[in-house]
């Protein structure tokens, strides 16, 4: 699950703040728009399908490249005997 400061970052990656005892109503916003706590409360969803996203490519990135390695004839022992 998403982070106070994840769902900050992502919803507000120019703004500067600061976010006391983890509770949005106690954000001191220095640069930037401020969010609303709605906003707030509905980032976690985002952040966290954001994550799975993330996640979903990596896994198929990796996968993929398994794949070519395979079909040239690489094994795992080749490439770290390449230093990969």
């Amino acid at each position: 699950m998403a982070t106070n400061g994840e769902v900050l970052r992502f919803l507000c990656p120019d703004s500067e703040w600061v976010i006391y005892d983890n509770d949005f109503d106690k954000i001191e916003w220095i640069k930037g728009e401020p969010i609303t706590k709605a906003e707030f409360e509905a980032g976690f969803a985002k952040v966290d399908a954001w994550k799975t996203k993330e996640e979903i490519a990596a896994i198929a990135a990796k996968e993929a490249a398994q794949a070519k390695f395979e079909a040239l004839g690489l094994t795992a022992n080749d490439l770290k005997a390449l230093g990969l």
